[in-house]
């Protein structure tokens, strides 16, 4: 740990000699007990909040600024202290030995347990998060699958919550960098000025971290969660507090007015903020604030060596977080929280429940603690106690084995075993990316397969024989099932807000169909592609990830309603391009799913784009939704139920509960005349039932985007719907 005051020599009452105290150390006397109660508090309030309320309870915030506290504190005062070393290897062999054993054992325990439960479409996914969680990545790796359209609706991951971790291994090398290439270069030279520039350095750093989070969370809050840069303020600001506290005096009358508003802000946060929606912005500086404050209620104490952690002039509530049950709880919050939410996660994919009930989550909460007890007991203390033998190792007497000797064979073995557990760990996660390699490879063949055994939609719309056959594209082919376009990048993403145009059919052609909106119009693609060769007419993209074409002033993404303000500027971008390029035909699409009831719907701020095309006389080819599948509130995926063992009919939805009896585009034909209505339904779904599986190809490559296989055998049927609407052939 690290010491919150300067270094000073204190009298060694036992032999009345002078001895330095040792920065950070119980026995310096500038040890804060009541913070590592903090810590536990914070990591509490976060298990708690995940397991039964599902909500973010601020005390990763709270961690992640304790945590600068700590390490950025001591940095700070090394670096400032003359004389003191400036090598960073040190650090960094701490970092490892406190870090890394028990992440790789959560890492090891949760593949094994993704192996046994989850299916196996989702294995790739954890190979990848497994790479990024080791290699400190992961919050990068979150906010690309956030920003990405096609995997947003993935289910949430078991190391999800690792992005935290990632950010404070990031910002730790990063700091070592800074600080210990600051003090070399300028401590020797400009010596009395070194803590002023320093700290002014960092303060600006802080401040130009909290602007951009508030920009980064304005324009995107999902990517803006897991950004570095956006959440290094809340470290930074406490490492500016561990640099500035032993400086600070708190009056005594104010002290526990400070602690006790701070512990009630921290406890009160998950309850009154959305956190999933407000952090990194403004709003996180409530709990980041209050724990600030709380240390500072502590300032004096941190000027007198001798005050013990409960002293009865600290504040009654540091008292009480100074306590051994705090303390303890404190001690294991890295286990803990590494372990509640994969055990949380698993147990929610076995049971198929959303969310867990008092007692299951009273179990996940105590076998995650009992884990994490576990493993800071075992693994974390005795590898880290290694580390520091040397500093505690008793004088060499008779009969005496001193701690170096004793720790050494112990821990050299479990090192080799947790090392041995990252090697297989990785190992396995690249051989299985290999293995998704060679599934994709094979999945090129999906363009060429026989009309006769894989008739597809053919089955429900020409009632064609099906032959008993596997099917195609397999559950592991399925995530890549994706229109040409996608490849190749004719679709904006989130961020983007220009008109991208590619063109698809016969693009020497004079007629033009132009697609527009979002992903849900770009599916559509392949079988539009095919029919353009056919009969000779050019399909020119105009789309956008999850944006339709609208009027609405406040857009959300479908499926998660987090806010789009891109989406808004997109579309005020797009219609005078459309206008002004003026193609025969505008093809988008003209329903969306209810969110509050079974069934689709046109929604209002559509009627403002046909209202925009009609003035320009410009006809709209307007197709009507595929299904979306949702079952109790989240997005189902048909390959993963069909992976762990559902068939066609288990793995597919109600066709009552995505599709009205009555196509909602009909009632505004009379008021738009050249709004010419597309439905093809009937070649997604039965009367009564969409299936999961049609005349042998799976339809879905995720949860509500047609697979391009399944587009293809649908070419027929929407070729003769638009030549109806046409007359083009």
């Amino acid at each position: 740990m690290l010491t919150l005051s300067p270094a000073r020599t204190v009298p060694d009452t036992r032999s009345g000699a002078t001895q330095h105290a040792v920065m950070g150390t119980r026995a310096s006397g500038f040890y804060r007990h009541d913070l590592d109660g903090l810590r536990g508090v914070a990591i509490a309030l976060v298990a708690v909040f995940h397991i039964w309320f599902g909500r973010v309870s601020g005390g990763v915030d709270v961690f992640l600024a304790l945590s600068g506290f700590f390490f950025g504190g001591r940095l700070l005062r090394t670096a400032l202290t003359s004389g003191s070393s400036l090598s960073p290897v040190p650090e960094l062999k701490r970092l490892v030995r406190r870090l890394l054993p028990a992440l790789v054992v959560v890492l090891a325990v949760s593949a094994v347990l993704t192996i046994l439960i989850q299916p196996e479409t989702r294995w790739e996914t954890f190979a990848d998060q497994s790479l990024a969680s080791l290699g400190y990545y992961q919050n990068w790796e979150l906010a690309n699958t956030a920003s990405n359209y096609l995997r947003a609706g993935e289910a949430v991951s078991p190391l999800q919550h690792i992005w935290s971790m990632s950010v404070q291994g990031q910002f730790y090398i990063a700091f070592l960098a800074l600080i210990f290439g600051f003090a070399y270069l300028l401590r020797s030279r400009l010596r009395s000025r070194t803590r002023p520039a320093l700290i002014l350095l960092l303060s600006a750093l802080t401040i130009a971290s909290f602007v951009y989070a508030i920009i980064a969370h304005a324009a995107d809050p999902s990517t803006a969660y897991y950004n570095s840069f956006a959440r290094g303020w809340e470290l930074l600001v406490g490492a500016l507090v561990g640099a500035l506290v032993p400086r600070v005096r708190c009056p005594r009358w104010l002290r526990s007015t400070l602690a006790v508003v701070a512990l009630a802000a921290i406890l009160s946060c998950g309850a009154f903020i959305d956190g999933v929606k407000e952090f990194p912005g403004p709003w996180a500086l409530v709990p980041v604030g209050a724990t600030v404050l709380f240390i500072l209620s502590g300032a004096n104490r941190m000027a007198d060596p001798h005050l013990s952690a409960t002293n009865g002039r600290l504040p009654a509530v540091s008292r009480l977080l100074a306590t051994k049950p705090f303390v303890s709880l404190g001690s294991m919050a890295y286990s803990l929280y590494l372990w509640h939410w994969p055990l949380l996660i698993f147990w929610l994919a076995y049971s198929g429940h959303t969310h867990a009930n008092f007692l299951e989550g009273a179990i996940v909460l105590l076998v995650s603690g009992l884990l994490a007890w576990l493993t800071t007991t075992f693994i974390e203390e005795p590898l880290r106690l290694r580390g520091s033998a040397a500093a505690q190792s008793a004088p060499k007497q008779a009969n005496v084995i001193p701690l170096r000797t004793r720790l050494r064979r112990p821990t050299i073995v479990l090192g080799s075993v947790v090392t041995l557990l990252g090697v297989a760990l990785t190992a396995t996660s690249f051989t299985w990316r290999e293995h998704m390699t060679i599934q994709r490879a094979n999945g090129k063949e999906l363009a060429g397969l026989s009309s006769r055994d894989y008739p597809g939609a053919r089955a429900l719309i020409n009632h064609v024989r099906v032959p008993k056959l596997p099917m195609r594209p397999t559950v592991l082919e399925a995530k890549d099932d994706v229109p040409v376009s996608t490849t190749q990048g004719c679709i904006g993403d989130f961020d983007d807000v220009d008109v991208i145009n590619c063109t698809y059919g016969d693009d020497s052609a004079t007629r033009t169909i132009a697609v527009a909106g979002g992903s849900h119009a770009e599916h559509w693609i392949t079988a539009l592609d095919l029919l353009g060769r056919m009969h000779h007419f050019k399909v020119v993209t105009y789309l956008k990830m999850g944006c339709p074409l609208t009027t609405e002033e406040n857009p959300l993404v479908m499926g998660d309603n987090r806010p789009y303000p891109r989406c808004r500027e997109w579309n005020q971008k797009v219609m005078p391009r459309l206008v002004a390029d003026h193609p025969d035909y505008v093809f988008t699409t003209s329903t969306r799913p209810w969110n509050i009831r079974d069934g689709d719907v046109m929604p209002s701020f559509y009627v403002g784009i046909w209202q925009d095309f009609a003035d320009a006389r410009i006809p709209i080819l307007a197709m009507r939704d595929t299904p979306w599948l949702v079952k109790d509130g989240k997005p189902f995926f048909p390959a993963d139920c069909l992976a762990d063992g559902g068939d066609a009919i288990s793995c597919g939805i109600k066709r009552s509960e995505v599709l009205s009896s009555h196509n909602p585009t009909l009632d505004f034909v009379a008021r738009f005349p050249m709004l010419k209505p597309l439905d093809m339904s009937d070649a997604v779904c039965r009367q009564d039932y969409c299936r999961a599986v049609e005349g042998n190809v799976l339809l879905y490559h995720d949860s509500h985007h047609i697979s391009a296989t399944y587009m293809r055998t649908m070419t027929n049927e929407l070729g003769r719907q638009i030549a109806a609407a046409t007359g083009w052939w």
